[in-house]
């Protein structure tokens, strides 16, 4: 039997700020990738179901950790003990420990969209990240938050394209 997720909704179709539109994007896909998540098992959570070896759980706890690099790390500078917390070595599935719950890494997840929201309310689409992977780059090479935000769009779309497949692989659950 196939159950099917609805889908969140998209941004109004007239919005012309271009601000309004890719944080509204971003929220559509942020709310697609846990609805996708949400009812899996424990254990389907855990599992790999792809060649690659990555499971649902460390795709999330991977695009929490991406938003703090993007925004928090890489536009606006601040320290950050541990960058790379979903990457144990390089070439490997994303890293997940045996105690991490989807409740803490759902809740993680959360707090670094929410700070991604306020980074950007402060911020111009034109303004330039102040560091890149914890150095400071030339100018020239310094991305802008209209980039960062475009890079983030489309890392959310292919993720949530990799759950549909997942989820219904996983229970015949399918949906946007």
């Amino acid at each position: 039997m196939v159950h099917r997720i609805e889908p969140p909704s998209e941004p109004p179709v007239t919005l012309t700020d271009p601000t309004e539109l890719l944080t509204g994007y971003l929220d559509f896909y942020r709310d697609a990738v846990l609805r996708k998540l949400e009812g899996m098992s424990d254990a389907e959570l855990r599992h790999s179901r792809l060649p690659s070896g990555w499971a649902p759980l460390g795709l999330l706890k991977h695009l929490a950790c991406v938003e703090l690099r993007w925004m928090r790390w890489g536009f606006s500078g601040e320290h950050i003990e541990e960058p790379w917390g979903d990457v144990k070595a390089k070439g490997e599935p994303w890293h997940l420990a045996s105690n991490e719950t989807f409740d803490d890494i759902r809740a993680f997840f959360q707090e670094q969209c929410a700070r991604s929201r306020a980074v950007v309310a402060e911020a111009r689409l034109e303004d330039k990240a102040a560091t890149l992977g914890g150095r400071v780059p030339a100018e020239e090479d310094r991305p802008t938050l209209i980039w960062i935000l475009f890079h983030l769009l489309q890392e959310y779309a292919r993720h949530v394209g990799h759950l549909d497949i997942v989820r219904e692989l996983a229970d015949g659950t399918i949906g946007e």
